[in-house]
């Protein structure tokens, strides 16, 4: 998921939560929301194209092990993040100022 500009990109979030016994890599762009959230994806810069694509090759050669445990570390974020807990932050948030 390489966007040049945008939100919090949802998409990447569906991909860590539709993965499963054999989880792929999430490439995400640096300039996506979600790499905030995100940190054990692959982060790239989309306009270094070489750099992109040298990211992309080890991508597609990581070891099983560290794609689960990228996967887990992931996973955890996507499931802590839900509406109910992110309204409560929001609400506890307003309260306190």
């Amino acid at each position: 998921v390489t966007p040049l500009r945008d939100g919090m990109n949802l998409v990447a979030k569906e991909f860590v939560a539709a993965q499963g016994d054999d989880p792929g890599v999430l490439l995400l762009s640096k300039f996506s929301g979600a790499a905030a959230e995100l940190t054990d994806a692959v982060v790239v810069n989309p306009y270094d194209t070489d750099g992109a694509a040298e990211l992309l090759y080890q991508s597609l050669r990581m070891p099983e092990d560290e794609r689960a445990r990228r996967w887990e570390s992931m996973m955890r974020v996507v499931r802590g993040n839900t509406a109910h807990n992110w309204g409560q932050r929001f609400h506890d948030d307003l309260a306190s100022v």
